[in-house]
C-alpha cells in the first residue's frame, strides 16, 4: 500500500488549498473527506477578500499576497474561481454615530471611508435610506466559495493527488507519532499528516488526547436561488459584533468547557448581511452562536424569521426571496491569526485551522506552509503557531 507524503483531513477551502499547494511542491497527497461537497463552512460563507483590512505587518502582509494570488488563480488553475471587485458597503444604522463607527476602522490598511445615505443608495439602489445613517465603503474581493474549492480540488488531481470521500476518520497513533489515517474502509498511511477540518478538528484532534486552542460559531444564514432582483454591492453592518463574540467566547479560563457539550458560551449574535453571487443566488445571514455540542439543535423557522426581519429593514426587496435556511459551524482562534503548524509533543500531526478571514489569508498560508514543507522555515507560519498560547496537553 502507498505511503503519502501528506494527508489533509478535510476538504473546506484550507483542505482544498493546501492539498493542491503541497502537490504542486511534488509531494505525494490524500485528501479526505465526508463528502465530495460538504455543507461545510466554506459552502455558505459569503466568499469575501477583505484585502483591505490587514492591522499588523504580517496580517498587511497576507492581505497583499492573498489578493495578488485570487487575481490570478483562475489562470493558475486552469478554472473560473469566479473572482471580482466589487463594493463593500458598510451599513449603519439609523441614529448611530459615524464618528464612533468609524474609529476601529481607523487601524486598517485601507480604512473605508463615510459616505451620505443618497451615496450608499447609489452605490446600491436597493439599500432603504430611512433605515441607515449612511454607510462606510471599501472595494473588496469575492470569489465563488464553490467554484473555489472546485478549480483547487481539479488543479489538485490534474497534479496527481488523490481525492477519496470517506467517514468515520480517526488517527492512527504509535506512541509519539502518528503515521496515518484510519476510515470505516481501511487505514491509509502517510509520512504527515494535516488536519484542515475546520470546527471538527479539535474533536478530531481529541482522539489523539490533544486539546488545541480552537473554536467554533454555528452559523445561520438563508442560501436562495437565483432570483431576478440584482444586488451591487456586499452588505454588510459596520458595526459588526462578531469578533467580540468570539473574544469572549474563547477565554482561556473557560476553555475546558469546549470538551464539554451542552454549554452555550456566549448569547447568540445576528450581523444583518448579504452577497449576491455570479449565478444569481443570494446569501443571506448571519446569526452567530457558541454551543460546544457540535450536532446541537437549532431552530430554523425562529432563526429565519429574524434573518428576514433583519434584512427586510435594510433591504426590503429582499425580505420575501425564496430561501432555505442553512447552518455550518465555523471555527476561530483567539487572536485572529489561525492555528497551522505541528502539533508539539507528537510527531507528524499538523494543523491548520481558525481562520478568521479566509479568503483572503488562506491562500498564500497554505503556499508558504507548503514550500516550508520543501524548504527553509517561514516567518510568517511560525508566527501562527499552535504553540504561541500554550502547549496542547
Amino acid at each position: 500500500m502507498q505511503t503519502f507524503d501528506w494527508i489533509v483531513v478535510g476538504n473546506g477551502l484550507v483542505g482544498a488549498a493546501v492539498s493542491y499547494e503541497l502537490a504542486r511542491c511534488g509531494l505525494s497527497v490524500l485528501l479526505l473527506d465526508r463528502a465530495l461537497e460538504p455543507g461545510n463552512a466554506t459552502r455558505y460563507s459569503y466568499g469575501g477578500i477583505p484585502y483591505w483590512s490587514g492591522t499588523t505587518a504580517l496580517t498587511r502582509q497576507l492581505c497583499q499576497e492573498g489578493i495578488a494570488k485570487h487575481r490570478q488563480l483562475s489562470d493558475e488553475l486552469d478554472d473560473d474561481t469566479q473572482f471580482r471587485e466589487l463594493d463593500l458597503v458598510l451599513t449603519l444604522a439609523a441614529g448611530e454615530d459615524p464618528d464612533a463607527a468609524a474609529e476601529p476602522y481607523a487601524k486598517y490598511a485601507t480604512p473605508p471611508r463615510f459616505v451620505s445615505t443618497a451615496e450608499a443608495k447609489a452605490l446600491e439602489p436597493l439599500l432603504n435610506q430611512d433605515a441607515i445613517a449612511g454607510a462606510f465603503t471599501v472595494r473588496h474581493g469575492h470569489a465563488s466559495p464553490v467554484a473555489l474549492v472546485n478549480a483547487y480540488n481539479q488543479a489538485f488531481r490534474r497534479l496527481g493527488g488523490t481525492q477519496i470521500v470517506t467517514s468515520g476518520v480517526n488517527l492512527v497513533r504509535i506512541n509519539d507519532r502518528v503515521t496515518g489515517i484510519l476510515t470505516t474502509e481501511q487505514a491509509y498511511p502517510a509520512r504527515q499528516v494535516l488536519v484542515a477540518a475546520g470546527a471538527f478538528s479539535r474533536a478530531l484532534l481529541r482522539q489523539a488526547k490533544l486539546t488545541v486552542p480552537l473554536y467554533y460559531t454555528y452559523a445561520e444564514v438563508i442560501e436562495t436561488p437565483p432570483v431576478d432582483l440584482t444586488l451591487r454591492a456586499l452588505i454588510m453592518p459596520a458595526q459588526t459584533e462578531r469578533f467580540a463574540l468570539e473574544a469572549k467566547a474563547s477565554r482561556p479560563d473557560t476553555d475546558a468547557q469546549w470538551d464539554e457539550p451542552g454549554h452555550e458560551m456566549t448569547p447568540p449574535i445576528l450581523d444583518s448581511g448579504a452577497i449576491q453571487f455570479r449565478d444569481g443566488h443570494l446569501c443571506l445571514g448571519q446569526i452567530s452562536r457558541t454551543l460546544t455540542s457540535l450536532e446541537a439543535d437549532l431552530d430554523a423557522v425562529t432563526s429565519e424569521d429574524q434573518l428576514r426581519g433583519a434584512i427586510a429593514a435594510q433591504l426590503p426587496a429582499l425580505a420575501e426571496v425564496p430561501g432555505t435556511w442553512r447552518s455550518c459551524r465555523v471555527s476561530f482562534s483567539r487572536d485572529g491569526l489561525p492555528l497551522v503548524g505541528p502539533l508539539p509533543g507528537i510527531e507528524g500531526l499538523h494543523l491548520m485551522a481558525g481562520f478568521s478571514a479566509p479568503f483572503v489569508y488562506l491562500p498564500p498560508v497554505a503556499q508558504r506552509f507548503a514550500q516550508a514543507v520543501v524548504g527553509e522555515a517561514d516567518p510568517a507560519i511560525a508566527a501562527m503557531a499552535i504553540d504561541r498560547f500554550s502547549e496542547p496537553t
